[in-house]
C-alpha cells in the first residue's frame, strides 16, 4: 500500500509539475531551437510588436545605411564593423545611439539567410537596449521568398532551411510532451511534400523554405513582420527600389500597413500590388539606374514628402560603389557586397546630424584609385560635392 501511495504522490507531483510547466518548458524549446539554428540565445524568444512600427522616425545624431547583404554573415559582418555597429567577433552591437537602416535583399543568392535573419533581430534587440535603432526594410527578394518565389535561392540556402525544419520539428515534438503546452499550428500543413521538375535532394529544403517564409510562417512572423516598406528618418527616405508620386500619393503609411497584413497572413497569397509591379516600391530603377536618371521626376517626388531631402535606395548594383546623382538627392548604397552577387568591397553610408554624407569603406586604397578617377570623369557631380576628401584618408579595417 505504501508503495501504491508513493507511486500515487510521484504521478500527482509529475502531473503537477507538467501543469506548471508549460510556460518554462515552452520558452525553454524556443531558445533551444533558436540556438542549435543560429547561436543566439534571446531573452524573449518570440517578442511580438505592441503595434505598427512608425513610418517616420526624427533624425539621430548618427545615422547608417547598409545596402543588400543577400546571405553572406561575412561580408555582412565586415559592413557591420566598418560601421562601428557590431564587433564581428562577438556580434554584439557596439553602435551605441546611431541609428541604422538596412534597405532590404537579406535573402537569396547565399546560403547565410536564416543567420542574417538571426543576427539582424540580436543586433535589433541589443541597439535598442543601447539607445540605438536598427531598422531593416523589405526588398524585392524578402517579397519573392514570401509569395513563394525561390527561383534566386541557392543549393546551400535551400539547404539551410532544411535543417532549420529538423530543429523546429524537434521543438514541437518537445512542446508535445507536456499535455499542457499547446503546439503552434503546423506550418508544413496543406505543402506539398515533392515538387516535379526539381532535384529530389532539394525538395525537404524546398518544403522547410515554403514552410517558414509563408504569410504567417514562424520565420516571417518571427523576423518579418516587424519591417517596414519604406521608411523616412529625418530628411532620408530609404526605399529598396524607389518611390513615384502614385506610391506617395496612396501614402507611404498604408503602403507598410499592407505589407505588413499580407506577411502577417491576413491578406491572402498574393502580394500587395505596390510591392509586385515593376514600378513598385522595391522593384523600380528609375533612380538607381545609370547616371542619367530623371531629376525632375525625383524632385517632384521628394517635394510630395514634408521634409525629405533625399532618396537612399539599394537593389541595383553599383560597380563603382555607393555614389549620388541629381545633387545626391539619390543616393545608391548597393555595393553588390555578397559573394552571390559580385563580392563588393563592403562599404556603409554615414549621415551625421548636420546632414553631412560620408562613405565608409573598407579598401580606402580602392577608394583613392578608383573613386577619385570616377570623380573626375563626372567633373564631381553626386557625393563628391558633399563627401569631404579627408574621408579617402580613413583607416577602415574590415
Amino acid at each position: 500500500m505504501e508503495d501504491h501511495g508513493e507511486g500515487r504522490m510521484e504521478m500527482d507531483s509529475s502531473n503537477l509539475n507538467c501543469r506548471d510547466l508549460p510556460p518554462i518548458l515552452s520558452s525553454f524549446v524556443d531558445a533551444f531551437v533558436d540556438f542549435s539554428v543560429s547561436g543566439f540565445f534571446f531573452p524573449n524568444p518570440k517578442p511580438n510588436p505592441s503595434g505598427p512600427p512608425a513610418t517616420r522616425l526624427p533624425a539621430p545624431g548618427r545615422l547608417v545605411a547598409i545596402g543588400d547583404l543577400h546571405g553572406d554573415l561575412p561580408k555582412t559582418l565586415q559592413a557591420l564593423s566598418l560601421a562601428g555597429l557590431a564587433d564581428p567577433s562577438t556580434a554584439r552591437w557596439t553602435g551605441g545611439a546611431t541609428v541604422a537602416v538596412q534597405v532590404g535583399d537579406v535573402l537569396d543568392r547565399g546560403g547565410d539567410e536564416l543567420r542574417l535573419l538571426y543576427l539582424l533581430h540580436h543586433l535589433k534587440l541589443q541597439a535598442a537596449a543601447a539607445g540605438g535603432a536598427l531598422h531593416t526594410i523589405h526588398g524585392n527578394h524578402e517579397i519573392m521568398n514570401v509569395s513563394g518565389n525561390f527561383r534566386y535561392a541557392t543549393p546551400a540556402g535551400v539547404d539551410e532551411f532544411r535543417r532549420w525544419a529538423l530543429w523546429y520539428r524537434a521543438g514541437l515534438a518537445m512542446k508535445r510532451l507536456c499535455p499542457g503546452v499547446e503546439p503552434p499550428p503546423d506550418p508544413f500543413k496543406g505543402i506539398p511534400k515533392s515538387f516535379p521538375g526539381v532535384k529530389k535532394e532539394f525538395w525537404e529544403g524546398i518544403r522547410a523554405r515554403l514552410a517558414a517564409l509563408r504569410p504567417d510562417g514562424p520565420i516571417t512572423n518571427r523576423f518579418l513582420v516587424g519591417n517596414q516598406t519604406v521608411l523616412l528618418v529625418g530628411d532620408s527616405v530609404f526605399v529598396h527600389g524607389g518611390l513615384l508620386q502614385n506610391h506617395i500619393q496612396y501614402g507611404l503609411e498604408k503602403i507598410n500597413e499592407e505589407v505588413r497584413d499580407w506577411i502577417m497572413g491576413l491578406k491572402g497569397r498574393i502580394s500587395p500590388v505596390f510591392v509586385r509591379s515593376r514600378d513598385s516600391v522595391v522593384w523600380l530603377r528609375a533612380f538607381s539606374e545609370g547616371l542619367n536618371c530623371d531629376c525632375q521626376q525625383l524632385e517632384g517626388v521628394l517635394e510630395l514628402i514634408p521634409g525629405a531631402r533625399r532618396m537612399v535606395m539599394g537593389h541595383t548594383i553599383q560597380e563603382e560603389g555607393i555614389n549620388g546623382v541629381c545633387g545626391d538627392r539619390a543616393i545608391r548604397i548597393d555595393v553588390g557586397l555578397s559573394k552571390g552577387c559580385s563580392d563588393g568591397l563592403p562599404e556603409v553610408l554615414e549621415i551625421n546630424g548636420g546632414g553631412e554624407l560620408r562613405i565608409l569603406t573598407s579598401n580606402p586604397l580602392y577608394d583613392r584609385q578608383h573613386k577619385r578617377r570616377r570623380v573626375v570623369e563626372e567633373e564631381k557631380k553626386g557625393l563628391a560635392l558633399l563627401v569631404p576628401d579627408s574621408r579617402m584618408e580613413v583607416e577602415v579595417n574590415a
